[in-house]
Parts: structure tokens; C-alpha cells; sequence
């Protein structure tokens, strides 16, 4: 729900927007609406696999919007002090302060910890050829060298918007 109030601005003509602060009904919700689309959304990719070009993908769509929707709601609840900051945004935060200039798979060990940085592409040119805009994002690695699976889906629900490809801006 969103609560559009004009104000002026003298030195634009532009209006702004200011959002209504959500709360925790809302996320529950948001939960519920999210448990269907996964499965239409998962057996979709699964029926898609393999197939290359411009593939109508509505169900996996629908669920990546509700999945930006459910991030916005958090990182609001957050911002209220509703629901606290997870480990895995504090680390990012204090990886992405300390290590700037980390290429893409770089391990970096921090608090005994080891951290993949991962980039992936957030922004296409219109022709789709070229990247303008990447996301970049730490994995936390087991001691077997893969990705912790709990720590990926954290990072996938906290910044699902890292994990569409655009070639426009939204």
C-alpha cells in the first residue's frame, strides 16, 4: 500500500513520494502470497531449462516481484527497529567498508570466516550486450569450498533485485 502526498519543490516541478511505513501483518502476508508462486515459479524454470532467447516467463516474474515487494517491507520493519539487521547484512557491510577493491570470486577470510565476493549483472545496455550496472554481493564459504546454502538464500531474500537482469531502469 502506498500513500502518494505532493509537495512542492521550488527549485524542480517534480513531485516526490514518500511511502507508508509497513508492519509485520504485512510481511505475513506477503509470506503467504510467496509459498504458491515458489512452486508454479520453480516448476516453470524447470520446464524452461535449456531453452535460449526471449522466454515468457509470467509465474517466475510475478513471484520476483513479490520477493522485491517482501525486501522492501523488511528493510522498512528495520529501519522502524521492528525486526533486527541480520548477521549477513552487519558482515556485508563491514566486508564491502573493508574490501572495496574485491574481484569477482575473491576469497577473503574475515572472523575465521572465509567471504566469496560475487558479482552479477544488474543492468543490461538496450542492445543487451553490455553490462552497465553490477551487484555485488559476499558468499560465506563452508570449509568443503561451497557456498553456505543458508547464508545464499538469506542474501537472495534480502536483495532479490541483485538477482534480475534488466535492460531498463525500474
Amino acid at each position: 500500500m502506498i500513500a502518494i502526498r505532493i509537495l512542492p519543490n521550488k527549485e524542480l516541478s517534480l513531485t516526490k513520494l514518500i511511502k507508508e511505513l509497513h508492519t509485520l501483518k504485512e510481511l505475513d502476508d506477503i509470506n503467504q502470497q510467496l509459498v504458491p508462486l515458489k512452486e508454479i515459479a520453480d516448476r516453470e524454470l524447470a520446464s524452461i531449462y535449456g531453452l535460449t532467447g526471449k522466454v515468457y516467463t509470467p509465474h517466475v516474474d510475478r513471484y520476483m516481484q513479490i520477493c522485491i515487494e517482501k525486501a522492501e517491507i523488511l528493510t522498512c520493519l528495520k529501519k522502524q527497529k521492528i525486526i533486527p539487521v541480520s548477521e549477513v547484512e552487519i558482515i556485508s557491510e563491514k566486508l564491502n567498508f573493508l574490501y572495496k577493491s574485491t574481484k569477482n570470486r575473491e576469497v577473503i577470510e574475515y572472523n575465521g570466516n572465509q567471504y566469496e565476493r560475487r558479482f552479477s549483472p544488474l543492468k543490461l545496455s538496450k542492445s543487451g550486450k553490455n553490462v552497465q550496472k553490477w551487484a555485488k554481493f559476499w558468499l560465506l564459504q563452508l570449509p568443503n569450498g561451497k557456498s553456505d546454502p543458508d547464508w545464499e538464500s538469506q542474501v537472495r531474500e534480502i536483495w532479490p533485485s541483485f538477482f534480475l537482469i534488466r535492460t531498463i531502469e525500474l
